[in-house]
């Protein structure tokens, strides 16, 4: 009889993985990876003019997207907003962020907007680790604080996964609590989510 699989023992072994794998990316590979995944977003995001772009600051070799997102927010006349761990294990609060604003030390040591303007994003793009294509599964840093934003702000934003095509996985095995994006973008694709796929 075959064992369950331990889902959470292989999520830790692929996270660590492919967190290895992406910092060993060379300065002037991540510049071509920038520029083209910029592309890539410029075709996968949509413009909801008033609203706010919810992205992230960067940590742990992940894509640098604050001067795309700035330039696509100036053309679609939307604002910029990022995430900021409030308290542990529950949702993310997203503040009001344009380059230039006093910025504080937040949970894990990552900057986030000293301001504490609260606002509900229309787009979150949210950074990944690893992905499954086939219903556009996420796999984060494993605290789920994406998940749990994403089921819990009305309207709920369009929620846009990045990552590489490296960090592509067969399957992360979806748990219950897994919230899948609409989109998964990389750097040779944009997968939108199949409606027929089940966990």
């Amino acid at each position: 009889m075959t064992e369950p699989l331990d889902w959470k023992a292989f999520r830790r072994a692929e996270r660590e993985r492919l967190l290895d794998l992406r910092r060993a990316i060379g300065a002037a590979e991540r510049e071509r990876l920038t520029a083209t995944l910029a592309r890539q977003l410029d075709g996968a995001v949509p413009a909801r003019p008033g609203g706010a772009l919810g992205l992230y600051w960067p940590i742990k070799g992940e894509i640098d997207l604050r001067a795309w997102a700035e330039a696509f927010a100036a053309r679609h006349a939307m604002s910029l907003a990022l995430p900021v761990v409030v308290e542990k294990a529950a949702p993310l609060e997203f503040r009001a962020w344009a380059p230039g604003d006093a910025m504080e030390r937040g949970f894990w040591n990552i900057l986030v907007p000293a301001a504490r303007t609260a606002v509900v994003p229309a787009v979150v793009i949210a950074p990944l680790v690893g992905f499954q294509a086939a219903g556009c599964w996420r796999l984060g840093y494993g605290g789920g604080y994406f998940d749990r934003t994403l089921a819990s702000l009305a309207p709920r934003p369009f929620a846009v996964g990045l990552g590489l095509d490296a960090a592509e996985l067969a399957s992360i095995h979806p748990q219950p609590h897994d919230v899948p994006m609409d989109v998964l973008v990389t750097e040779t694709r944009i997968l939108p989510a199949a409606q027929s796929f089940s966990r």
